[in-house]
């Protein structure tokens, strides 16, 4: 019996095209809308149901790629197994990141809206400028997680 496959070219487009269109409706409904309600919609989507879905999707394709790694360790030995675990290892981190990042700006916002504090409003400020991190922090995930970029990174710069 063949196992199902969970992450396949075919509906990892389907997924892509589903949140297209998701996105793209919720941004004409908040522009033809331009209401405070359609905003809080499409500020939940971006901020929750897209990192979250990011994540999701990633942790399939670390399944996929450990259960592709155990059949290749026992046909071809260690060797492969050890080689795949380092962009499982930065595909995790890159998404766990991502999640905390826009997860906890969002968290900030929300809370200042629904109890005002100037306390609050600093915290959620900060939050917001770390999120931002989120453009530039796959640098640090690949310096932190691959063995292979900082020794390339190394012969750069000497």
């Amino acid at each position: 019996m063949q196992a199902k496959i969970l992450c396949t070219a075919k509906r990892a487009k389907k997924v892509v095209l589903c949140l297209l269109l998701v996105s793209t409706t919720v941004q004409i409904a908040s522009y033809l809308a331009g209401t405070f309600i359609v905003y809080r919609i499409q500020e939940s989507i971006i901020c929750v149901v897209v990192p979250v879905t990011v994540l999701v999707i990633n942790l399939i394709v670390v399944h996929e790629m450990r259960k592709a790694s155990h059949n290749a360790s026992a046909n071809l030995g260690r060797q492969q197994h050890q080689q795949s675990a380092v962009p499982t290892v930065m595909l995790v981190t890159t998404s766990l990141v991502y999640v905390l990042l826009i997860g906890i700006a969002y968290f900030f916002r929300e809370i200042t809206m629904l109890i005002w504090s100037n306390a609050l409003f600093h915290c959620s400020d900060i939050a917001l400028i770390l999120s931002f991190l989120v453009f530039a922090y796959n640098f640090y995930v690949y310096l932190i997680t691959g063995k292979q970029f900082r020794s390339e990174l190394h012969k750069l710069f000497c």
